[in-house]
């Protein structure tokens, strides 16, 4: 049995996703032969930490019923600097215009020589080069599936299922929150406000949803596809970017007389990195509805390779950073 100490940084829905998936997988991960000790957990103004394990169910319980997962003043940074561990589990928020405690985290943990698994999509938008030659520097393990589809798999799948493939173009629905509000105007043709109205009511748009409904979300996605993938060095900056707002019902009604559903589309390869509302077949294998999100991924071997899955959502994130976990320490 392999040993391996984490720290999870960051204790919102998806930290907590992370922690209720170890203590969900620690059969199947005693069977591979790892055993994953989370050692210290912090939020935004408390921490807890244990040498010996830290009990996972109790500090998700005192998050939910006290707010705080303990008593420990010490912030993530300092856990990342002071603690012994091996892996750091980041899942602060996403801050894209200055990468936010997040890039600070993962700076210091590539400085220490931890691996780094995370969901914070911010700092890889704004410095992925800078963070991925601190991560080579220190001989740090660094993956980041979850910032892209969630649970749905783009990176791992390029990078491992495809290789040996040239892959000429990425494209597809990386924005649950906005495949839900254009279905919903189809479905119901209804206003955007309406359907945005709906979705904030459902959990799926934020109570300020310019992140989502303007495309920045998407961007910020595509720039990490067109770094990692396509060997780019780019920013949000460098991306074409166009929203969901400006559509209306009626033009959603004339595109669906057509033939064809409107979608918000991201789309990358060597020359461009763009996301707007786009025409799409009805019967297009990207013509997903709902909450999901769709990737098309276009390789000179394969030909087209269509993956869909649930683009957010707690456990389904978490999904995404055991994988990543179990990817670096498994052999």
């Amino acid at each position: 049995m392999r040993t391996v100490r984490v720290s999870i940084i960051g204790f919102g829905a998806v930290g907590q996703g992370v922690a209720n998936v170890l203590l969900d997988k620690k059969g199947y991960l005693e069977d591979i032969g790892l055993d994953f000790k989370v050692v210290a957990v912090a939020d935004s103004r408390t921490a807890v930490i244990d040498p010996e394990g830290v009990d996972l169910a109790a500090v998700v319980n005192r998050k939910k019923t006290e707010g705080t997962v303990g008593t420990e003043k010490l912030t993530g940074l300092e856990i990342i600097e002071t603690i012994d561990h091996e892996v750091v589990v980041e899942t602060t928020p996403t801050d894209i215009v200055t990468g936010g405690v997040g890039l600070k985290n993962m700076l210091m943990a590539f400085e220490k020589g931890r691996d780094l698994v995370t969901s914070n999509k911010g700092p890889l938008a704004m410095k992925y080069g800078e963070l991925m030659e601190k991560a080579e520097a220190g001989g740090s393990k660094f993956l980041f599936e979850a910032t892209v589809g969630g649970a749905m798999p783009v990176l791992n799948l390029a990078r491992d299922v495809l290789a040996g493939n040239n892959i000429t173009n990425v494209e597809g629905i990386f924005n649950g929150t906005c495949n839900y509000i254009l279905t919903r105007m189809m479905e119901e043709r209804a206003p955007y406000e309406q359907m945005l109205a709906e979705a904030q009511e459902l959990g799926y748009a934020e109570t300020d949803p310019t992140y989502d409904v303007e495309g920045i979300d998407t961007a910020c996605k595509l720039v990490i596809l067109a770094n990692s993938v396509f060997g780019m060095n780019a920013t949000h900056e460098d991306v074409t970017v166009t929203g969901i707002t400006k559509i209306t019902p009626e033009a959603l009604l004339l595109a669906e007389n057509d033939g064809y559903v409107i979608k918000l589309i991201g789309e990358v390869n060597d020359s461009r990195i763009n996301v707007a509302p786009k025409l799409v077949p009805i019967d297009h294998p990207l013509a997903v509805g709902g909450s999901l999100n769709v990737a098309s991924v276009q390789t000179d071997l394969s030909g087209p390779i269509t993956v869909t899955g649930r683009g957010a959502g707690s456990i389904e994130t978490a999904s995404a950073i055991l994988s990543d976990m179990i990817s670096i320490y498994r052999d």
